[in-house]
């Protein structure tokens, strides 16, 4: 389909251009706030790259509604069939930190669907994208989902809390990993590293909107903690958690769930 491709390429070359920014403030002692409601920290290169990308993607495509961490909302959006859903910065907290698993997200939602998805990582140079039926690559490779249909054994990206015993009705016996960025766990999952991962705190649509949809096309069901489909471009831009496994292995995981 000509029109998911072009906006693919399109969000391809804003992610180059937004690490592009990112690296210049990398290492490089930028400055850094608190955001008001200890909602965490953010920087000038947040800031700088989320400039950029709304200046870039809404001049490409001006009819397209936007959403993002650092702008301010704006409630037009909610008007709009199609949305930019950006994160400038996925995992502020370790791009301060001089660390290398930070990356640019960026998707675009048809009516609370995502059509196209990029997750960049520009210290790795990984690029993580999809379009809607078009399967999933990192830098040209296919994605493909881990297969393990049992959760004992499983390796899963999770925080700490969420695996403490309160959450589960039997505590599972896996293996826990963690990765600062959201959108980088999902595209793990679907790059086939990991077997799955989950997060019971809500999270924000922008975190999770590219990784779900490349994990979708990799064969990755992609739920809230409720088991139930996510919806894009809501007036309230959070899900109830995300569980994020192959079919098989997420009903497992949402069933051990309290």
């Amino acid at each position: 389909m000509p029109e998911l491709d072009a906006d693919r390429a399109l969000l391809a070359e804003a992610a180059q251009k937004a690490g592009e920014i990112a690296l210049r403030h990398f290492r490089n002692a930028p400055q850094v706030w608190n955001k008001p409601g200890d909602a965490g920290p953010v920087t000038e290169a947040d800031l700088e790259v989320d400039a950029f990308l709304r200046g870039f993607l809404t001049q490409a495509r001006p009819d397209y509604g936007w959403l993002s961490e650092e702008t301010e909302d704006d409630a037009a959006r909610l008007d709009t069939d199609r949305v930019f859903i950006v994160d400038p910065i996925d995992g502020t907290r370790s791009f301060i930190q001089g660390e290398n698993s930070w990356s640019h997200s960026l998707a675009i939602a048809d009516k609370g669907q995502i059509t196209a998805g990029h997750v960049y990582l520009p210290v790795k140079d990984l690029h993580y994208t999809a379009a809607l039926g078009q399967g999933a690559t990192c830098n040209g490779a296919t994605l493909q989902a881990a297969q393990r249909d049992t959760l004992a054994g499983a390796d899963i990206l999770a925080t700490r809390p969420n695996m403490e015993a309160q959450n589960w009705r039997s505590l599972p016996q896996i293996t826990r990993h963690h990765r600062p960025s959201l959108a980088y766990r999902l595209c793990l999952v679907a790059e086939g590293r990991f077997d799955a991962m989950l997060t019971l705190r809500d999270a924000w649509e922008w975190d999770i909107a590219a990784g779900t949809l490349i994990a979708a096309e990799a064969g990755v069901s992609v739920t809230d903690r409720k088991n139930v489909p996510l919806i894009f471009n809501r007036p309230d831009p959070a899900s109830e958690g995300v569980i994020a496994a192959n079919p098989a292995l997420h009903q497992e995981i949402y069933a051990a769930l309290r």
